[in-house]
């Protein structure tokens, strides 16, 4: 059996990007036998920018909420918040001890948060690699789902893992990247990957008419000026999502925008009830999940995940001569 793990960082509610890209994904390989799923919650990753305490330890909640509605089940799969498990902060301390630093400064995602936040560049940026490579291998994983944009960062945690097997022993698998199904979620702005910083995002926690309210300020078209015009549905990222939430309506979709037979307004309403169709199941599951519920399945599963990490810091301690 394949282990996979994946986490998320609780900076806010999860949005139709983290919808798409992430949980529709984490349910498929729940639901396939050869695997053992572990999700965790990465406050401590969070922490890399200043949070308010309360938003974090409320955001955490949320997020092991939203996998719940969304049909994560605790018996098929351990979901736990990193903080919980403290050997990860171990992992990463001895990892830290092999791993060049020049391998570190060299990170794209590191050069840009600097430059976006000079007054932020903290240890824990720096180190934020080592740290992912530190959940990764804690569980000994084998499989990693990601997206495009982040197949870098794992092809760094492969050659720290590396790096440390060459020097202690073959402690750890090279976990191995699986791309997700929707690689990148466009925002509603058209522009840049769907974010919470950016603003550009729909969280799917919201209701219905907040829902609808958010798609319609989605950018459309840019070179379809007036109703009359044809429109270009490969040019306009609302035809994109419908492709994720309107698939069997899509040709007609296609047809009535190039024919200047439905204008951007009445296909972003036609977009947003779609999404509410799809995430109505969900809203009401979650609505009728109670904090208490969240927070026994956060305890079990840190135990689960507690007792595979003692078992990997007793190897690694071995190898290293600590023991």
């Amino acid at each position: 059996m394949k282990t996979v793990f994946s986490g998320i960082r609780p900076t806010g509610n999860m949005h139709l990007g983290n919808y798409l890209g992430a949980l529709k994904n984490y349910l498929i390989l729940q639901n396939q036998a050869e695997h053992k799923c572990i999700y965790c919650v990465a406050d401590v990753h969070a922490l890399t920018t200043m949070q308010d305490p309360a938003s974090l330890h409320k955001n955490s909640l949320n997020l092991v909420k939203d996998w719940l509605a969304a049909g994560l089940d605790p018996q098929k799969s351990i979901l736990f918040i990193q903080s919980q498990v403290p050997q990860v902060m171990e992992l990463y301390t001895y990892f830290s001890m092999s791993t060049p630093l020049s391998w570190l400064l060299r990170v794209p995602t590191f050069k840009e948060k600097v430059k976006a936040n000079p007054e932020n560049a903290n240890f824990g940026l720096v180190g934020y690699p080592i740290l992912q490579t530190a959940d990764v291998a804690l569980y000994k994983t084998d499989i990693v789902p990601v997206g495009e944009d982040q197949l870098p960062h794992l092809e760094l945690a492969r050659e720290i893992v590396r790096r440390f097997n060459q020097s202690y022993g073959e402690v750890f698998p090279e976990p191995q990247a699986k791309l997700t199904q929707v690689p990148l979620v466009i925002g509603l702005d058209g522009k840049a990957k769907m974010s919470k910083s950016l603003d550009n995002h729909v969280e799917i926690s919201l209701s219905e008419a907040d829902t609808r309210q958010r798609v319609l300020t989605a950018v459309t078209d840019t070179l379809r000026i007036k109703k009359s015009d044809p429109g270009h549905p490969d040019l306009c990222n609302v035809f994109s999502w419908h492709k994720f939430f309107n698939e069997r309506n899509l040709t007609q979709i296609s047809f009535d925008c190039q024919n200047a037979a439905m204008g951007c307004v009445s296909c972003k309403q036609i977009l947003a009830e779609a999404i509410n169709d799809e995430l109505r199941p969900y809203r009401q599951r979650r609505a009728e999940l109670s904090d208490d519920l969240v927070i026994k399945v956060i305890k079990e599963g840190a135990c689960q995940a507690s007792e595979l990490a003692k078992q990997t810091i007793r190897e690694v301690k071995q190898a290293m001569g600590l023991v």
